[in-house]
């Protein structure tokens, strides 16, 4: 039977999923990370395969997600974007940290997945920890400093008041640099990469992901990229099954 318990995680609110029997044994650890405006509680589907399949898995609330106080309006929850995404980043390093200290995990046996937000965290916190030994992006991207871009254009189109000046924004897209796996792909490292997005995604452009995959697919592997024809930004049943596959293979 697989187990679901809710608990605070080096401050941060988590599910933590894992079978019975393996609840205060070492095993191998898989994080995963929810979209925007998502929470913890709407994947605990990916999380009950994992766990069936003896994987150790926690699910945290992003910032301002979830169980975590958000007084924001949905302009300012939108232009809080980095500052969720770079948290987040940091964040998986102290609930690594915290489960490796509780003697639970198998620290050589760390993987980190997610949708949309969580897979532009995944990309970015693989050019920060060595640690992640596979990951997986369902319609993220690792072109942190386009889709930063991008997301100024949509803002200007809509009329938002952008709470930085110029000199801010360009300081916070010059620090993006060191999270764009695109400008750094030699921090994959060999490490196991899966990657699935919909060529309809009309929220993070499928194009650049697309890129970024035929940018390593000479020099790296292992590396998947699943491309659905169809799909907008829905991560299909499918996905998720190739996905717990992918770490079960590689983790």
């Amino acid at each position: 039977m697989v187990t679901i318990i809710r608990e605070t995680i080096a401050n941060v609110p988590c599910l933590h999923v894992v079978k019975d029997d393996d609840i205060h044994h070492m095993r191998p650890l898989v994080i995963f990370i929810h979209g925007f405006t998502s929470a913890k509680e709407h994947n605990l589907h990916f999380g009950y395969w994992l766990a069936e399949a003896g994987y150790r898995v926690i699910l945290p609330d992003a910032l301002y997600h979830g169980e975590r106080p958000n007084s924001l309006s949905d302009d300012e929850l939108y232009l809080s974007f980095w500052d969720i995404v770079l948290t987040t980043i940091r964040e998986l390093d102290d609930i690594k940290n915290e489960l490796v200290e509780r003697n639970i995990v198998d620290p050589n046996r760390i993987g980190v997945v997610g949708t949309s937000m969580g897979g532009i965290v995944t990309f970015g916190a693989l050019t920060q920890y060595e640690w992640i030994r596979v990951a997986g992006s369902l319609m993220g991207s690792p072109c942190y400093q386009t889709f930063f871009d991008l997301q100024l254009q949509f803002a200007e189109r809509k009329g938002m008041s952008l709470p930085l000046s110029n000199e801010q924004l360009a300081a916070l897209r010059n620090t993006l640099t060191t999270y764009d796996l695109s400008l750094q792909p030699e921090k994959l490292n060999g490490r196991p990469l899966f990657i699935w997005h919909g060529k309809q995604d009309d929220v993070v452009p499928f194009d650049y992901t697309y890129a970024f995959y035929k940018q390593i697919e000479p020099f790296h592997e292992p590396l998947r990229m699943l491309v659905d024809e169809r799909a907008g930004h829905k991560v299909t049943r499918e996905a998720w099954l190739q996905t717990v596959q992918w770490f079960v293979t590689h983790l």
